[in-house]
């Protein structure tokens, strides 16, 4: 399909909302892969591991496997691998996801007692239940001791079947501001993960087709990233984020149950 070997695929708001598939995304992605298609789904979900994710979706009927998913734990397991090897971490997420990262030094602070050192890193994860104020000035605490902040993204919000709902960036501005720290950020918009993702698939930025929701983190990021964005108008998508980005997407369709014929176009004028 012209110069495209290569297609990164948000999961949450393009494939599914609440994990239940979007019409006609299955048969959409099943299209794409029997064009030889090369496929990572990029996400920022934090609540499941990889397998999780991969078998979620096969369940749904998606031709996918945990090798194609590329989540933000895994990335940041990697990236306090290279930065802070041994640190002491304590996890702020809505979710299990240990198993994404394995090698990761994983303290509970609930239980620390005053001889026990002091945590390095603050990871921050996927927003829920979980980031009630007890747990959040704990984090604050640790912050101001000296820690580390990492977080997996700053996505503001993400939709559900109950609708928008509140995420990680609305409480990581509010830890950043208070504890004078500017949190490392290890998934989308990072330039990094984008660059994971095509090592991945092994092609070239300018090989490959990012789909997103979000204009901002998924879209205009991989576009920065050497990378085609096409912008879908489900999910998150609002028209007014829309008209107030920082800049224009390369192609916007109604939902990824047409990127097929986007990429026919594509493919077209390729040839001509």
């Amino acid at each position: 399909m012209g110069s495209v070997r290569a297609v990164l695929i948000d999961i949450d708001g393009v494939l599914t909302v609440s994990w239940q598939p979007l019409p006609g995304t299955v048969e959409a992605l099943r299209e794409i892969r029997e064009a030889g298609l090369g496929v990572a789904l990029v996400t920022n979900t934090t609540s499941r591991t990889r397998a999780s994710i991969a078998r979620t979706l096969a369940d749904a009927g998606f031709p996918v496997s945990a090798d194609d998913v590329l989540t933000a734990p895994a990335v940041t397991a990697a990236h306090l691998a290279e930065h802070w090897p041994g640190a002491r971490c304590v996890l702020l997420n809505s979710g299990d996801i240990a198993e994404d990262l394995a090698g990761v030094d994983l303290v509970d602070d609930r239980e620390d007692g005053e001889d026990d050192p002091a945590p390095d890193v603050v990871v921050v994860g996927g927003a829920g239940p979980e980031f009630g104020y007890e747990a959040l000035n704990r984090a604050f605490g640790h912050l101001q001791r000296g820690a580390r902040l990492v977080a997996m993204h700053r996505n503001l919000y993400w939709r559900t079947d109950q609708g928008l709902q509140l995420d990680t960036g609305a409480f990581l501005a509010g830890l950043e501001k208070a504890a004078r720290v500017e949190a490392e950020i290890t998934g989308k918009p990072q330039a990094a993960f984008f660059e994971a993702a095509l090592a991945h698939v092994g092609v070239g930025a300018h090989e490959a087709l990012m789909v997103g929701d979000d204009i901002e983190s998924d879209v205009l990021a991989a576009q920065r990233a050497g990378v085609m964005g096409v912008l879908v108008k489900t999910g998150k998508y609002l028209p007014q984020t829309h008209r107030s980005a920082d800049g224009t997407p390369d192609h916007v369709i109604d939902s990824f149950a047409d990127l097929p014929a986007l990429l026919g176009e594509l493919r077209g004028s390729a040839e001509q």
